[in-house]
C-alpha cells in the first residue's frame, strides 16, 4: 500500500493550495483518510479527515472555514483545498489512511492510520 502526497509548493499569505493523495495497492473504502501536518520543532498535528460512510468531515479549529478534504473515488484521491493561507500553516503536510473506519473518539489521532505518505511541503510566506 503507498499514499503519494503531491501539491505543495510556496505561496504568499491569502493565497491557495490544492493537496493531493493517491492511493495505491487498495483503497480504504471502508475506513477513512486524514490530513495531518508538521511544522519544524513541533509535533505532527491533525488537519482534517473523512470516515467511508460518514457525510461529516472533521477540521482542526484554526483551519475550519479554509480547508477543505474530499475525495474523487474514480481516481482513489483525497484532496485538501487550502485557501486564505496564513504563514502558520508552513508545514510538511502528510496523508494517512486507515482500512478501519476510525472512531470519532481518536479520528484525530495519529495512532487511528495505518498508511502514511512521504509529505509535501507548503510553505506560506508574509
Amino acid at each position: 500500500v503507498q499514499l503519494q502526497a503531491s501539491g505543495g509548493g510556496s505561496v504568499q499569505a491569502g493565497g491557495s493550495l490544492r493537496l493531493s493523495c493517491a492511493a495505491s495497492g487498495r483503497t480504504f473504502s471502508s475506513g477513512g483518510m486524514a490530513w495531518f501536518r508538521q511544522a519544524p520543532d513541533k509535533e505532527r498535528e491533525f488537519i482534517a479527515a473523512m470516515r467511508w460512510g460518514d457525510t461529516n468531515t472533521y477540521y482542526r479549529d484554526s483551519v475550519k472555514g479554509r480547508f477543505t478534504i474530499s475525495r474523487d473515488n474514480a481516481k482513489s484521491t483525497v484532496t485538501l483545498q487550502m485557501n486564505s493561507l496564513k504563514p502558520e500553516d508552513t508545514a510538511l503536510y502528510y496523508c494517512a489512511g486507515s482500512i478501519n473506519r476510525p472512531v470519532l473518539s481518536n479520528l484525530r489521532e495519529r495512532a487511528a492510520y495505518n498508511y502514511w505518505g512521504q509529505g509535501t511541503q507548503v510553505t506560506v510566506s508574509s
